[in-house]
């Protein structure tokens, strides 16, 4: 342990000795024609494919929620310019990103919205060359408003899955609705759709033209806890616009909770375990893992996959957070393992990702340090490995101002990734085989919440569903 890393314990243990816890912005338009950026001979880095013309280097752009505000502003990593700030509809919102990273979703759950601003990097295959595009970041005039409680987005392989959770005190029931980012472009009116008659705290994984999606059954069938958590997962295929369930998996899945998928895996978290499916043409077989001791009487509610991590990393914590155990899921095997590094005691997680290459899993802690765990094949099995760790502040975090965090979002162009700190109130761009601070982005305000935007690197292997 760092004398460093001793100190910040020791600070944050000081602290908690002494603190206790547990009107519509109307935006005027202006389209601004796309304009191709031929190569302009300057190397940024991590950037994709370039002297062709058609192609444009760049490390991309970064949207960043204001925590004092509600406001989002648009930065340039290439010189770190602020390109343009957007007032938003609603004051409490959360941050993610569309599939193809062109667009920041601005979601507001007790408002039932969702909405969309481009970011203005974009490529499009025109079949004998790619074409790049870039613009300065607009508002969308396209919004999500017919849903109730938007709550788990999940992007996979080109598409988003967007599940509405319904509101029992309101009578709203729970529904799911598909999108990519030209449904964005086009500001597509009727989505590809899936409609519950309950209201449930479900997910769903979007994999082709299939989606799998949470079932909660009848309070007096559940063999959930929390009777609002599902316990079944459904195969939906694709049918003239619409969803239509085509198979129910029959092992059941108490309390679901926290989902994610790789090149042939879908693993959702149970209260007992997690759920395998594995996808066999349109059919798909299911596998239960049962908890190992070291979970304990924690659950698994929240999973992390790759398209080109053979494993996935499970987080065991309690309801409300607290302590957590970092789990290794090996689908070929059908076993889990816990991790040999684990958070230190008085660090609690922040943040997680993978690396855009899958090399690396990331853990940001609450003490400011961005964790980077290797995977390493050993005797026939994998095993993640902390590769080392970053210290990403050089402020006091027992001053973290309340209700505030660190915040993480992962390039997907290259080895980078940015973390934002509400203390010093700047983003931070960190280079991940490195292991070090290579850059820095001031800020006139605390970030909430940052994610990266741009043209994404092409998978070198695809796939088909």
């Amino acid at each position: 342990m760092t004398k460093l890393f001793k100190l910040k314990l020791i600070a944050l243990a000081i602290s908690s000795t002494l603190i206790t816890a547990c009107g519509d912005a109307e935006t005027n338009i202006v389209e601004k024609d796309p304009i191709a950026v031929p190569d302009d001979g300057h190397d940024h880095g991590d950037g994709g494919d370039h002297g062709d013309g058609y192609t444009i280097d760049s490390l991309g752009r970064l949207a960043v929620l204001a925590a004092d505000s509600n406001a989002a502003s648009f930065f340039d990593l290439d010189d770190n310019k602020l390109l343009e700030t957007f007032t938003l509809t609603h004051d409490s919102n959360t941050l993610s990103v569309s599939p193809d990273f062109r667009y920041a979703l601005i979601a507001s759950r007790s408002q039932d919205y969702l909405g969309f601003i481009d970011g203005g990097l974009w490529r499009e295959d025109h079949g004998a060359h790619l074409h790049d595009y870039e613009q300065s970041p607009v508002l969308s005039s396209y919004e999500l408003t017919s849903g109730s409680r938007p709550t788990h987005l999940v992007n996979h392989d080109g598409k988003l899955a967007i599940f509405y959770d319904g509101d029992t005190d309101s009578g709203t029931t729970a529904s799911v609705a598909v999108l990519t980012d030209n449904d964005i472009t086009n500001a597509t009116a009727a989505l590809p759709s899936i409609s519950y008659n309950i209201n449930m705290h479900g997910v769903a994984q979007p994999r082709g033209e299939h989606v799998l999606s949470t079932i909660r059954r009848d309070d007096a069938q559940s063999t959930s806890n929390a009777k609002i958590l599902p316990d079944q997962v459904g195969v939906y295929h694709l049918h003239d616009g619409e969803y239509e369930l085509e198979q129910t998996l029959e092992l059941t899945c108490p309390d679901l909770h926290g989902a994610a998928q790789n090149h042939d895996t879908i693993v959702f978290g149970c209260s007992d375990g997690v759920l395998l499916a594995h996808q066999h043409n349109d059919e798909y077989e299911a596998v239960k893992v049962a908890n190992i001791d070291a979970v304990g009487d924690l659950r698994i509610g929240r999973l992390y996959g790759h398209e080109k991590s053979d494993t996935f990393i499970g987080i065991a914590s309690g309801h409300g957070g607290g302590a957590a155990v970092l789990l290794s899921i090996n689908p070929s095997d059908a076993e889990m393992e816990a991790l040999e590094w684990q958070l230190a005691d008085g660090a609690s997680a922040v943040s997680y990702s993978f690396s855009a290459n899958g090399e690396h899993f990331l853990v940001l802690d609450s003490l400011g340090f961005l964790n980077v765990l290797e995977a390493h094949a050993h005797d026939g099995h994998t095993h993640w490995e902390l590769a080392g760790q970053v210290d990403i502040t050089e402020q006091d975090v027992t001053t973290m101002p309340e209700g505030m965090k660190f915040s993480m979002t992962v390039a997907q162009n290259g080895h980078f990734a940015y973390v934002a700190d509400p203390i010093a109130q700047h983003v931070v761009q960190v280079h991940l085989e490195d292991l070090e601070i290579e850059g820095e982005l001031e800020l006139t305000f605390p970030p909430a919440a940052i994610t990266w935007l741009g043209i994404a690197q092409e998978e070198e292997h695809a796939h088909e569903h």
